[in-house]
């Protein structure tokens, strides 16, 4: 049986991230086969041309990680109709310098969670098009803007009832999205 190592990315530094609690929760709902792993990205550096010579070690830890990858999640909160800039640091770290895109050809989907009704749909589509530029292939459908509302989470941070069949249709396809497309 093939075995897929899946890197999640967080958008937000905060601890108690609504978004970092779905990207744990949705690793719960992978089957056997896949092994995900939060990528840390708090003690990166703001990216800065002069230093590709001579990364900082987290910035190898980064690249090392999504270099030995199979597909990537990301699960962003939304700022400012946009991408958080501690996702944009982590995006261009691990595709610089140029020629050197840890990134590319890796399987990715996208999910995020807001209190706002649309959701994190805007940061979707600008991540979307940030990924594209990486050659990055990334999953159209399902897509999922959720809400935060009561029930998305239970008492143990774990999927509500409410959620856990959208979250696990989601990742049966993100699998299938993987499996087709990650070495």
């Amino acid at each position: 049986m093939a075995h897929y190592q899946i890197a999640i990315i967080v958008g937000s530094l905060r601890k108690d991230s609504y978004n970092r609690n779905l990207a744990t929760a949705i690793a719960k709902l992978t089957p056997v086969e896949f092994s995900c792993k939060q990528v840390s990205i708090g003690d990166l550096p703001l990216y800065n041309q002069d230093d590709d010579v001579t990364p900082a070690d987290s910035v190898k830890r980064l690249k090392t990680e999504i270099s030995a990858a199979n597909g990537l999640i990301f699960v962003t909160p939304e700022y400012n109709r946009s991408i958080p800039g501690v996702l944009k640091n982590v995006l261009d770290h691990a595709s610089r310098p140029y020629g050197e895109n840890a990134w590319s050809g890796k399987p990715a989907g996208i999910l995020g969670v807001s209190i706002g009704s649309s959701g994190t749909a805007m940061a979707q589509q600008h991540l979307r098009n940030i990924l594209a530029y990486l050659d990055v292939p990334t999953m159209g459908q399902p897509e999922a803007f959720l809400q935060l509302r009561d029930g998305m989470f239970d008492s143990n941070g774990d999927l509500g009832e409410s959620s856990k069949k959208l979250m696990q249709n989601w990742i049966d396809r993100y699998v299938f999205w993987v499996k087709k497309y990650g070495s």
